[in-house]
């Protein structure tokens, strides 16, 4: 699920800041330490709480005592890590590093996902908003919300980046045909998926197996939590209902 690993991205400066926190690997940690070079961290902004982006809190509060942990609240999900975080709100402007970051809401990954967005160069952190050579895994069963995530894209599209840098992968030099093929192909997707129930598969197994035969069993659960986000979606459009577990498309 992450790739090549996690990148978190470290600012040096004035007010030493790291996008997210990984989660407390010892070999990161030292990283860390060579990096700022006897500065100490300052600050922490979590791009949202899943564990590869937030679990490490713990451990750099440790390692930084005074370290400020800053990230929209997610309640449900932040007391999963005893730090004491500090809330952070859709247009937050925040002194990191030697300049200033913005705070940019993009729910859709997760229901709290912020990217951090430096005006001066058009480069955004996107945390899991995008990752180079793959799409956006959307679960909906722990608050993913791919109609929110297709907002986000166009939100983020509509800011003109020249550079993201993701939480796993390296660098997108060509954010606006990455964000356009994002957007197109999961418009494609909610074609086939309605094809398919239109033609009578009805229930969400079924729906998996049409549309991704052949897939390692290993990665079916993730493929029904897309299926369920694109239904959902459907349904939210007033182009789907269900009833118990079964799925129909509603005609024009």
């Amino acid at each position: 699920m992450t790739g090549d690993g996690n990148w978190a991205w470290l600012l040096p400066g004035r007010v030493p800041t790291l996008i997210d926190a990984g989660t407390g690997d010892p070999r990161f940690l030292s990283a860390l330490d060579d990096a700022l070079a006897g500065q100490p961290l300052r600050q922490v902004l979590v791009t949202h709480a899943h564990p590869d982006h937030a679990s490490g809190a713990p451990a750099l509060a440790t390692r930084f005592p005074g370290v400020r942990m800053r990230k929209l609240p997610w309640p449900e999900r932040d007391t999963r890590w005893p730090v004491s975080w500090e809330s952070l709100a859709d247009g937050d402007i925040i002194e990191a590093g030697d300049t200033a970051l913005m705070a940019v809401h993009t729910p859709g990954h997760a229901p709290d996902h912020l990217c951090f967005w430096h005006q001066g160069t058009r480069t955004m952190f996107v945390g899991d908003l995008a990752v180079k050579g793959t799409t956006i895994y959307i679960p909906p069963s722990i608050g993913g919300d791919l109609s929110d995530y297709l907002a986000s894209l166009e939100r983020v599209r509509a800011l003109a980046p020249t550079r993201l840098l993701p939480a796993h992968g390296p660098p997108i030099e060509n954010p606006d045909r990455v964000l356009s093929t994002y957007i197109a192909h999961r418009l494609e997707r909610e074609r086939q998926i309605a094809g398919v129930v239109s033609g009578g598969t009805s229930s969400l197994d079924a729906i998996v197996g049409s549309i991704y035969g052949g897939l390692d069993p290993a990665l079916l659960p993730m493929a029904k939590e897309t299926v369920l986000a694109h239904l959902i979606k459907l349904e939210r459009d007033g182009r789907a209902r269900r009833d118990g577990d079964a799925w129909h498309i509603i005609a024009p």
